[in-house]
């Protein structure tokens, strides 16, 4: 009787650490799953500083179609090729000021 007892606790014994290696299988592809969906996904990176960018994507946007505007107009109107290159790189120079005066959130 005792053997029998043995044997059949041998079996269940044999069986749990059968569904305890399938269990720990499963739970390593879902971690290495998880880390690699981790990796590919963007990180939100949350600034609490001053002096970086605060503008949307549309307003970047805006802000270089119109410089590179005013660049190819400076270009395009002006003869002079010192007075030229003088009025880009005073405009490049401007142009923060310019963009917090025009687009500064603060009332």
């Amino acid at each position: 009787m005792s053997k029998e007892r043995a044997r059949l606790r041998a079996v269940r014994e044999a069986e749990r650490e059968r569904e305890k290696a399938v269990r720990a299988r499963k739970v390593a592809r879902r971690d290495r799953r998880r880390s690699l969906l981790r990796g590919l996904r963007p990180r939100r990176r949350r600034h609490t500083g001053r002096l970086l960018a605060r503008r949307s994507r549309a307003e970047r946007a805006g802000i270089v179609v119109l410089t590179l505007a005013v660049l190819a107009s400076i270009w395009t109107l002006v003869p002079d090729p010192a007075l030229r290159v003088l009025l880009m790189v005073l405009l490049l120079l401007v142009l923060p000021a310019i963009v917090v005066i025009a687009l500064d959130r603060r009332t």
